[in-house]
């Protein structure tokens, strides 16, 4: 395990939920773009691929955990879009 490896995760998922709750509270995509959601989910998904194949351990469930909550950000941000279409907020 790469104990620099866990601190990246640890830092870049530390920004995730404040970012989520801001997504949830906005009803907003002001300042999201789904392109950089997406190119993050496919980076988590090549790292757990390779945590999978070559060195599984700990380090793996961090890679998890990231990707779900950059999925459900996704996610809100297919939702807020959808508000913002409809007018609604």
């Amino acid at each position: 395990m790469s104990i620099f490896e866990a601190i990246m995760l640890l830092c870049f998922g530390a920004a995730w939920p404040a970012s989520i709750l801001k997504s949830f509270k906005s009803k907003s995509t002001k300042g999201k773009s789904l392109l950089f959601l997406v190119i993050l989910i496919l980076g988590y998904i090549s790292g757990i691929i390779h945590k999978i194949l070559n060195s599984r351990d700990v380090v793996l469930y961090l890679y998890i955990l990231n990707l779900c909550m950059v999925s459900i950000d996704t996610a809100l941000y297919i939702r807020n879009r959808a508000i913002e279409k409809r007018g609604d907020k």
